[in-house]
């Protein structure tokens, strides 16, 4: 049976254009986060905000390796943004590709045919037993053995 916990796909991480208001919202003081998260534009990034710090808090902020890669690689960061996002990374469970993972993404990817980082990322849920929190729900709904959820829709 699942637990409650997740694995974090990037694109929750990424749910905002301006990423350096979410790595910056989440060492804010309350009412600063309040304040912003209270402005219409800002609600996937309130939803997003309030889904990270509560994992964070249980120190259940868990990603893959890839996700990590792909985060903090962003070539659009700003050195005051990528340090913000690197301390966010700090505190998540970051899960390393092992060969449990790569067998399960041979197999993922042979049989649906997605990319390369998705198929790591849905290998790592489902080997640890995590749901996988994302957005691109349609991009892993058929791959039998994932919970997947979109936590901010």
């Amino acid at each position: 049976m699942r637990t409650n916990n997740y694995l974090v796909d990037n694109d929750i991480l990424f749910t905002h254009p301006r990423v350096f208001a979410l790595c910056s919202l989440l060492f804010a003081p309350c009412s600063m986060r309040h304040a912003l998260c209270s402005i219409p534009h800002t609600q996937g990034l309130k939803k997003a905000g309030d889904f990270i710090n509560s994992l964070a808090a249980r120190n259940a902020l868990n990603i893959s390796i890839l996700t990590k890669v792909e985060f903090l690689g962003w070539d659009k960061h700003t050195q005051e943004n990528f340090e913000s996002c690197a301390k966010l990374i700090e505190v998540a469970n970051v899960y390393p590709l092992d060969d449990d993972i790569a067998d399960k993404a041979i197999e993922i990817r042979r049989k649906f045919r997605i990319k390369l980082a998705d198929s790591v990322i849905a290998a790592t849920a489902i080997v640890h037993d995590l749901k996988l929190a994302t957005r691109n729900v349609d991009d892993f709904k058929e791959i039998y053995g994932l919970e997947v959820e979109n936590v901010i829709g």
